[in-house]
């Protein structure tokens, strides 16, 4: 619905008395000063006869936009400035149509890493639904999209030099050991390279190792670190060297595919199927021999020699926060992802580790996020709402709640080192693009703007009536997200029917 002519008027009145108002676009620009009158895209050209410019003055994401009565200019620091300015008028226009108000903006985001990461190994979702991810999350301006491609569950990318990886590995999911092998060609992947390169979203790979590695193991079991009762298979064996030579050569094709210029390697939960090392002559042979400190030597022997294969690649290694306990010993980004284990948070950034905030209170969307949802975890009796999303991570919803930036005690060093933000959608609970919606929509809106905004620019009331906007157009895109507004009208889809037993 557009902007009724009374409410355009009372707007310009508005405006016209001196009274700022907040811009009908997630997220919230930095500044906006208003001016008199409107801009008439119809009188102008439309948005295809804006100017625009390539500023130095700028930094590469920021933007300028200047909308008067004759026209409208947009200036950014980079070509990606630029998208970001056209995306702020896009939403304008949804929802003032033809007749901009006249003001300036100067924005900018807060941090560099505005992101989103979808599991298919859990559940194979396909390249339709990667595109509309990639394209909604750019309207809102998010700029990092990490896959992850392999786990136990499925091996979803080619591996040239080991076929068997995607057809042997790539059959099952976590609903059904047996369903139909599903993966992505090396063609299908850059397709969707490029298509996310067109919106300035970096897609980053994850091949997840040593551990969460029971697909690529049943199709190559000479690699297998052992078996647990519970785990069997979980873990490579990190004791022979022909593992390395096998797991270099993927990389190497990864490295090729991916222009990214990081490379996820994982490196959590290893402890889950590890036990069956202390049974291993290889791995036993290797702590022997390099005198390493048991089975988290062994680890640590392991992911640092990964990690500086990546580097050797010209790559940035990526590493989950698990990784602190076992040593990296090089220049790696980490992911905080354990909300509860804030030592990791401090360790990974008073020893400068640039690091991005992803920690399960609050961004990790497999959990439900209304109290009275049931279809999906909860954390300790927590969930993850909307709200406690947006305000990641300046303050807090409650009292004493410890999981935001206010309980943390930072100092301005430790912050600096703050990479960005994001939010994870784990896949076991999410067997269909429906539910990954709901699952994702509105709070992946909420967090590119806690990602973008600064904090003083932050308020959720004044968020929830813009949010009005962006129901509009997911609407247009037919999601089917959880409507904060009437929750009735998209009833909480169903998990796989395992998890209600």
């Amino acid at each position: 619905m557009k902007y009724t002519l009374s409410v355009l008027s009372a707007l310009l009145i508005s405006v016209f008395a001196g009274h700022s108002r907040s811009l009908d676009v997630i997220p919230a620009p930095q500044k906006v000063d208003f001016g008199k009158g409107i801009c008439s895209l119809a009188e102008t050209g439309g948005l295809d006869a804006v100017k625009t410019g390539i500023s130095k003055a700028l930094a590469a994401e920021e933007y300028t936009i200047k909308i008067s009565p004759k026209g409208i200019r947009v200036k950014g620091g980079s070509e990606a400035g630029v998208f970001y300015a056209f995306q702020t008028l896009r939403q304008m226009q949804d929802s003032y149509g033809d007749a901009l108000p006249c003001c300036k903006i100067k924005d900018a985001p807060r941090y560099s890493w505005r992101g989103f990461m979808l599991d298919e190994s859990r559940h194979f979702l396909g390249m339709a639904y990667v595109k509309k991810t990639l394209e909604q999350m750019a309207r809102f301006k998010m700029n990092k999209f990490h896959w992850h491609l392999t786990d136990s569950q499925g091996w979803r990318i080619q591996i040239d030099a080991y076929p068997a990886l995607t057809s042997v590995g790539g059959i099952g999911n976590n609903s059904d050991p047996n369903a139909e092998c599903r993966f992505y060609t090396k063609d299908q992947i850059r397709e969707i390279i490029r298509y996310a390169e067109s919106l300035h979203i970096e897609v980053i790979p994850e091949i997840d190792m040593p551990g969460h590695a029971t697909a690529a193991n049943k199709a190559y079991p000479e690699h297998s670190g052992g078996v647990t009762e519970r785990y069997p298979n979980f873990t490579f064996n990190v004791g022979r060297e022909q593992t390395y030579t096998f797991l270099e050569t993927i990389l190497r094709e990864v490295a090729e595919l991916f222009p990214s210029t990081y490379i996820h390697l994982g490196a959590d939960e290893v402890f889950f199927g590890n036990a069956c090392w202390n049974d291993n002559p290889d791995i036993q042979a290797l702590i022997k021999k390099e005198n390493l400190d048991g089975l988290k030597g062994a680890e640590g022997y392991f992911v640092r020699r990964m990690a500086g294969f990546v580097m050797s690649l010209g790559k940035t290694p990526i590493l989950w926060d698990d990784a602190l306990d076992v040593g990296i010993g090089s220049d790696c980004i980490i992911m905080w992802w354990r909300h509860d284990n804030q030592e990791h948070l401090h360790k990974a950034l008073s020893e400068g580790y640039r690091t991005v905030l992803c920690p399960r209170l609050p961004c990790y969307f497999d959990y439900v996020q209304a109290e009275d949802h049931i279809q999906g975890p909860k954390r300790s009796g927590h969930w993850n709402p909307t709200d406690r999303m947006y305000m990641f991570p300046d303050n807090s919803d409650k009292e004493g709640d410890p999981h935001t930036g206010s309980a943390w005690n930072l100092s301005e060093k430790e912050k600096s080192f703050i990479l960005g933000m994001q939010a994870n959608l784990w896949t076991e609970r999410v067997q269909n693009t429906v539910r990954a919606d709901f699952m994702t929509w509105p709070r992946l809106c909420a967090l590119a703007e806690a990602a973008w905004s600064q904090p003083e620019v932050k308020d959720y009331a004044d968020f929830s009536a813009r949010m009005e906007g962006a129901c509009r157009y997911l609407d247009g895109k037919g999601v089917y997200y959880y409507d904060l507004r009437n929750p009735a009208r998209t009833p909480e889809p169903l998990q796989p029917a395992k998890y209600n037993k």
